[in-house]
């Protein structure tokens, strides 16, 4: 290939050559160039009328002084006006009522399966269903550890579980019996739980296992594994489990205890909301009714 005499290129060249190849110096399309300085424009015209540069403790509010934080703020102001008629209903109605209330139902349903995927989902998960392995209840099927009804969801949600910032929190406290009891006696003991609702691991430990129950677990328990809602202590004999089913999971259980925690929701909810949720987790499909109904 004959290498091109610069007389006989289109553009002039910008001196640059490899191989014979020479590097032309076009400029740019007019348009192109028009709207690229167009875009430097309108970036400096938006720094100036919007809120663009950051400074030590906020950054510079422009002349327009526009604020997404003041919209938003505005817009929950004023949904929280339209709402507040029918919120003081809520809070003053009968809890145990508000099932039978259409119109408060439809209302408190709604709100509180917002507040639910706000405060909520994050432990019992976005469809309720818990996370048994880290032993978040699921709140779908009708086992209640401190209750189902209206006052005792409540209750449960307002003061939490086991936390240390309030004072009217649900408690109490598994023992970890890896300090008091062997391992053949752990071992037993969890054979005969596993036979309370299913099959043990080595049905031959299930009668040593019964008497080693009845005389450390039975207190809270009961006799015949059926929990007892007053002490928070779950039913061991109707197949539902918080922290897992399995031999392992159940001699973990027995040797080191659990101790969950649920925090109190009465500072960062309003009463309200707290009863909009209650009356979502009752209507899930395991709330109860109350027991004056």
């Amino acid at each position: 290939m004959n290498p091109q005499n610069d007389d006989d290129l289109d553009y002039e060249t910008t001196g640059h050559e490899w191989d014979g190849i020479k590097e032309y110096n076009k400029p740019l399309p007019r348009w192109w160039l028009w709207t690229f300085y167009l875009t430097i424009v309108w970036g400096v015209l938006y720094s100036i009328a919007y809120p663009a540069w950051p400074g030590i403790r906020d950054a510079t509010p422009g002349l327009l002084c526009f604020s997404t934080r003041a919209n938003v703020a505005e817009a929950i102001a004023t949904a929280e006006e339209a709402n507040a008629g029918i919120n003081t209903q809520l809070v003053e109605a009968d809890l145990a009522a508000i099932p039978d209330d259409p119109e408060l139902v439809q209302y408190a349903t709604s709100s509180g399966a917002a507040v639910f995927r706000t405060w909520c989902a994050q432990c019992h998960g976005s469809g309720a269903a818990g996370v048994q392995a880290a032993g978040y209840p699921n709140l779908l099927d009708d086992d209640w550890l401190w209750g189902g009804d209206m006052e005792a969801i409540h209750t449960t949600i307002s003061h939490g579980i086991r936390n240390e910032t309030d004072p009217d929190a649900r408690w109490s406290q598994m023992p970890a019996f890896g300090d008091m009891l062997s391992d053949e006696e752990i071992a037993a003991t969890a054979n005969y739980v596993m036979s309370l609702s299913g099959e043990p691991q080595d049905a031959s430990l299930v009668a040593a296992g019964e008497e080693h129950f009845l005389n450390n677990c039975a207190a809270c328990h009961g006799e015949n594994g059926g929990g007892d809602r007053t002490q928070g202590a779950p039913n061991l004999s109707d197949a539902i489990w918080l922290y897992g089913s399995s031999y392992d999971r159940i001699v973990e259980t027995i040797t080191y205890s659990r101790f969950g925690v649920m925090p109190a929701w009465t500072e960062r909810l309003s009463e309200a909301e707290i009863r909009a949720v209650t009356t979502y987790v009752h209507g899930l499909g395991g709330g109860e009714a109350s027991a004056e109904d």
